[in-house]
């Protein structure tokens, strides 16, 4: 039985037709009076807009339009070994995993693939990233890090180093190989170690702070031949501390503290030099003393500050008597000088006494008030 049909295709459509379910051409914009003898021609109409072809028999097209294939499709066919960059009038829209093999209608809009090898590198160039960054996509396809300044960055690739990244943003295609950073700071940072119980030479049990500051200079060091080093640094801060506090007696640890800073200095950068840190410096804090021994040093120190301030008073008096003996000896050299202190002598009395009668006359008072025998 004869069957028309009528077929009308858009700007932005393309009709695939079909005869007893098998492709046999493409319909381009127009409209068309479809005959057939049986109700087996079918037409699939597709919107082009959505420039990648959605059906399931991509091969199947393939192999039909043969060398007819780009008068309708761009084939993007990804190799294992690279990805593909699909550009939509010349704007990056889509990524195309390793191995893809993927039909794109043409005519509606300008398309191109452009593929980056991953046996080159896996880092992502700069504009892509921007790019799929602003697409809100970049991590569905790269391990995206940003370095920041006075950091370094240390890339890892199946779980090898691969090599340490400067301060900056990065992006490293993440098929088929396992990618991760580590972001190590290199600034001076500070290790305190609080409440360190430890008895000194003389067996004195005492509590001792310590704090240190310390950088990394190689982050490769610091990452690959210690575990965690920031837990290394602390226990060697500890070992150096106990080693330094047990070399030394309770005298000694008030009366010098600056050479057991200096100890435990020369020990713990002599201990973490090779695995990339550099102490800067060491220095206890606080020695904190049990009560009783706070009672009997505080009692030591009021005996010391009691015995020196009778040597000090007994100094003065020495001096003082001293310095009577010269007077009494000018004086018993020199009548004038003698007047003179018997004149003194009158005016201190005469200032306590309210009231004084003098017999005979102004005379009277220096020869008989005061007189020396």
């Amino acid at each position: 039985m004869l069957m028309f049909q009528k077929v009308v295709i858009g700007d932005a459509e393309r009709g695939l037709v079909y005869k007893n379910r098998r492709f046999d051409y493409v319909l381009a914009p127009g409209v068309y009076r479809m005959t057939s003898f049986t109700d087996s021609l079918e037409v699939n109409v597709h919107n082009i807009t959505g420039v990648e072809y959605t059906g399931k028999d991509v091969e199947t097209l393939v192999a039909r339009l043969g060398d007819r294939l780009s008068d309708t499709f761009m084939l993007a066919d990804i190799g294992t070994k690279e990805v593909g960059l699909l550009l939509k009038n010349g704007k990056l829209e889509d990524v195309l995993a390793p191995g893809s093999r993927k039909l794109y209608w043409k005519g509606h809009v300008t398309l191109d693939v452009q593929r980056a090898s991953l046996v080159e590198g896996i880092q992502m160039d700069e504009d892509v990233m921007r790019r799929l960054r602003h697409m809100g996509v970049l991590e569905r396809y790269a391990v995206a890090v940003n370095v920041p300044t006075e950091s370094v960055g240390l890339l890892f690739v199946d779980g090898k180093l691969s090599r340490a990244m400067q301060p900056g943003a990065y992006a490293f295609w993440n098929f088929q190989k396992n990618i991760s950073v580590e972001v190590m700071d290199l600034r001076v940072q500070s290790v305190e170690v609080s409440g360190q119980e430890l008895l000194t030479k003389d067996k004195v049990s005492l509590r001792v702070n310590l704090a240190a500051s310390v950088r990394v200079i190689d982050a490769v060091a610091a990452r690959t031949k210690v575990a965690k080093y920031g837990d290394y640094l602390y226990r060697e801060l500890q070992y150096g501390l106990r080693k330094a506090i047990s070399a030394k007696t309770l005298d000694e640890l008030l009366g010098d503290k600056a050479s057991l800073d200096a100890d435990i200095f020369s020990y713990v950068r002599k201990q973490v030099n090779e695995l990339g840190l550099e102490v800067l410096g060491v220095g206890v804090k606080d020695i904190i003393l049990p009560g009783d021994m706070k009672d009997i040093l505080n009692g030591v120190v009021q005996a010391e500050k009691t015995a020196q301030a009778n040597v000090i008073r007994r100094r003065e008096e020495a001096n003082a008597t001293r310095s009577l003996l010269n007077t009494a000896k000018l004086i018993e050299q020199s009548a004038v000088l003698m007047r003179l202190k018997e004149l003194e002598a009158l005016e201190k009395v005469t200032e306590k006494i309210d009231k004084l009668t003098v017999f005979g006359g102004l005379d009277g008072v220096l020869k008989q008030l005061v007189t020396l025998k």
